[in-house]
């Protein structure tokens, strides 16, 4: 199938814009390409001093996570290998002890959507047949299953009837917070993972996490159009519901009904996908279609994290439109729409390809970040999804092996941390416990004498 049966040509509104005709395999990966270094100009983590896996300060441990995810999709799309080798090592290096992305050096601060999204992006990694780990390591399906595992141990069916809290440790604020990301990350997977592995159990939690969703009404079910609200909080019983909707968290049910859809064929999952998407349209102008962050970017106040949402929203329409094919038409043609604002916006900085956060200036906005750069590269390379195969699963073709007890055995699910001791170290704590008894025997000798 040509580019050109696919896509139309895009025309150039402003004089200074990126160059990309779709109609062109070779423009499409020259420019696609500019963004991937321009987003790999973010990463330090090789630095000496520096955590491999990790992009420059002050962008936090999730959102490299979600970076990776963008350059495993770049490849994808391209075939261009070139930072294969880092992408493999930087999703490794942050495995954790017990292989279920709870490093050390997170400890004290991960939230279950954190987590949740390197556990999406090892699943990308299974379902696209990317370089499987080898040498002993675990596959990526293995890391996928091991964070999915953790996060439905975190269950917590005491307030609100279920859900997920936002924050994994006690100390950290929005531990009593249940919100649309957390559980949307476990949804997501649940839907990859059932149609990956076709093991039932992700199907019952899918529907297990969609239900109580729906029951929190953080996803009002009424009408043709569902948003997705941010979420409660537990001395509330949930029910005090932030009504903030950010693209991140309609892509997560948008893409996870879709899976669900496609594994099932099931009618009632298809409705949900479609009526998520028929609200989902909220997020791009009335006229010219081009996407925009409507929480924050109409007000100037979008954070760090905000400004990759639009990137990680554009993944999550791609793969809503080869998993639900009946949506393909109008997503793809929203993403075409919005295709002129991005090229105009990623024409900034020295290098003449770095984007800002508004596309609908019809000019680079000044502002740039790894966020920015991510939403750039994602909203143009997921118009090519027709242009390669679908994610496999197991049975079709997919190399990565499955292991659904994965970071079931020995991942501890206590909110505190945990000192292992070991016999060595045991038996130096006895002996120094003697000698100070010792000590202060002697001393009361001394002293009553």
């Amino acid at each position: 199938m040509k580019l050109s049966t696919l896509f139309p040509l895009v025309l150039a509104s402003v004089a200074l814009a990126l160059e990309i005709d779709f109609t062109s395999t070779s423009s499409i990966n020259a420019g696609l390409a500019l963004l991937a270094k321009g987003l790999m100009d973010y990463y330090n983590g090789n630095n000496t001093g520096e955590t491999p896996g990790m992009f420059s300060n002050p962008y936090y441990w999730w959102e490299a996570g979600a970076a990776w995810g963008s350059m495993i999709d770049y490849w994808y799309y391209t075939n261009d290998t070139q930072y294969n080798d880092l992408i493999k090592s930087s999703l490794l290096f942050q495995i954790g002890t017990d292989w279920d992305y709870m490093p050390a050096n997170q400890t004290t601060t991960e939230g279950n959507d954190d987590q949740g999204f390197w556990g999406i992006t090892v699943m990308a990694a299974a379902e696209k047949n990317f370089d499987e780990p080898g040498d002993g390591m675990p596959s990526w399906t293995y890391l996928a299953q091991a964070v999915f595992n953790t996060m439905a141990a975190r269950w917590d069916t005491e307030h609100c009837g279920g859900g997920l809290r936002w924050q994994i440790f006690t100390w950290n604020n929005g531990y009593n917070y249940k919100n649309a990301v957390a559980n949307g990350c476990l949804f997501n997977l649940a839907a990859r993972l059932a149609r990956y592995t076709k093991n039932s159990t992700y199907v019952d939690w899918a529907e297990k996490v969609w239900d109580w969703v729906v029951e929190v009404k953080y996803i009002p079910t009424d009408g043709d159009a569902w948003p997705v609200y941010d979420g409660g909080s537990i001395e509330q019983n949930c029910t005090d519901t932030s009504a903030l909707e950010w693209t991140y968290n309609t892509g997560l049910y948008l893409a996870g009904t879709a899976f669900m859809y496609n594994y099932t064929g099931e009618a009632k999952w298809l409705t949900r996908a479609q009526s998520i998407w028929n609200r989902g349209k909220v997020f791009f102008e009335d006229n010219t279609l081009i996407m925009f962050e409507a929480a924050c970017q109409p007000s100037n106040q979008c954070n760090n994290d905000q400004r990759c949402f639009k990137g990680i929203y554009s993944r999550f329409l791609g793969l809503t439109s080869m998993m639900a094919p009946t949506l393909n038409d109008e997503i793809q043609r929203y993403l075409a729409a919005t295709t002129p604002g991005v090229l105009s916006s990623c024409s900034g900085g020295t290098d003449g390809h770095t984007c800002g956060l508004d596309w609908t200036q019809g000019k680079w906005d000044g502002k740039y970040g790894l966020g920015e750069q991510m939403s750039g590269l994602e909203a143009l390379q997921n118009r090519l999804v027709w242009t390669r195969s679908p994610p496999v699963t197991e049975s079709t073709g997919g190399t990565s092996k499955s292991n659904g007890t994965a970071g079931a055995v020995t991942k501890k699910q206590t909110t505190h941390n945990q000192i292992d001791i070991e016999t060595k170290d045991k038996a130096g704590a006895g002996i120094i416990t003697a000698i100070l008894l010792l000590v202060m025997l002697v001393t009361a000798w001394w002293m009553i004498f």
